[in-house]
């Protein structure tokens, strides 16, 4: 019989309040499951176990963000292999689609999309952005239709005509971010499509909590709603 332990971030905890810790305090500094596995005595499968936990509760708490407002630039992107020879457009290939937003010197947003829709897109900007806010976009077709919609400022720039910065239009802060996503995330040699989300949440988490204790702040959201492992 194994002894269940007390921990006020895990239901039912099979290890020690202060083994959970070590291991936050070792994944906030982005160490992979290997490496935690090595320091903490647990193996590799239990401490993958632990860490996919924390980034569902990760997701939750990033899907929480209240509506963005102010100035916010919004675009796709395209992660997975590399394009297959002769597939173009946007997509193209076993690519997954993935819209963000970002208000400038804030916070960002992502979603996996099915496709980049006008309806798409619009559906999420609606749900996301404040209608007051300035939108910054490229000039994809998806993005037409916005002013109809409520955000009577939508500025764009041409990057099919190596347009890429028009004054403050450009969308710089969003590219930065899926390029930070795809370095990232490149460490792990191919993610599994049933998990991305997951990954792609904890970019979005470390990105929009680069300026704090990711230690504590992963804690504090633990705290409030402990994992359980079955």
């Amino acid at each position: 019989m194994i002894m269940q332990m007390k921990n006020k971030y895990i239901y039912r905890s099979k290890i020690s309040e202060s083994k959970f810790r070590q291991i936050v305090k070792l994944f906030a500094l982005d160490l992979d499951a290997t490496q935690i596995s090595q320091i903490v005595g647990l193996s590799r499968v239990t401490i993958n176990r632990y860490l996919m936990a924390i980034r569902e509760r990760i997701a939750e708490y990033c899907e929480l963000e209240s509506p963005f407002q102010g100035e916010v630039e919004v675009d796709e992107s395209y992660f997975g292999p590399k394009r297959v020879k002769g597939k173009r457009g946007r997509g193209a290939g076993s690519k997954t689609i993935v819209f963000g937003l970002v208000k400038r010197q804030g916070k960002v947003y992502t979603e996996i999309v099915p496709d980049c829709s006008k309806s798409t897109l619009q559906s999420i900007i609606k749900g996301k952005v404040e209608p007051d806010s300035v939108i910054y976009s490229d000039n994809w077709h998806g993005y037409d239709g916005l002013v109809d919609v409520g955000y009577d400022k939508h500025y764009r720039v041409d990057h099919g005509k190596d347009e890429f910065v028009n004054g403050k239009s450009h969308i710089n802060g969003i590219e930065g971010f899926w390029g930070f996503s795809k370095t990232r995330m490149s460490k792990y040699r191919g993610i599994d499509k049933r998990y991305f989300n997951l990954y792609l949440k904890e970019c979005e988490f470390r990105y929009n909590y680069r300026n704090e204790n990711l230690y504590l702040k992963i804690l504090e959201i633990i705290r409030e709603n402990p994992l359980f492992l079955s």
